[in-house]
């Protein structure tokens, strides 16, 4: 599967990811993604870059870092600090035919406008 940035100063591939997409309501979430955070899960290990030129990292937390575009903003990545695995935004992948939401978290945090 491959994915990218607007831009495409990031691109990358991973060989497989969850089936399932996590929905995220929390307010940091809203705020880095602009409405609420949609994310897959894969090894760290298989994340493979074509390019990372863009690719910045932002500590969010004293536990989990978020992994950005630096020229065009986009929103990429969700690591937690002891973890093996990434969470990759469901909306930067090309094909995401085999995907479905599995669950949604932080509800009760959820704007107010929806």
């Amino acid at each position: 599967m491959k994915g990218r940035c607007e831009c495409g100063k990031v691109k990358f591939s991973v060989e497989t990811v969850r089936e399932t997409v996590t929905i995220c309501h929390c307010s940091q979430c809203r705020r880095t993604s602009g409405h609420l955070w949609a994310s897959t899960h894969a090894p760290f290990a298989d994340l493979r870059f074509e390019t990372d030129q863009g690719l910045e990292w932002y500590a969010s937390s004293s536990f989990a870092k978020r992994g950005f575009c630096k020229y065009c903003g986009s929103s990429l990545f969700y690591r937690m600090t002891d973890e093996d695995g990434i969470g990759i935004a469901a909306g930067c992948l090309e094909n995401t035919g085999g995907l479905r939401i599995g669950k949604e978290i932080f509800r009760d945090d959820k704007g107010s406008y929806y």
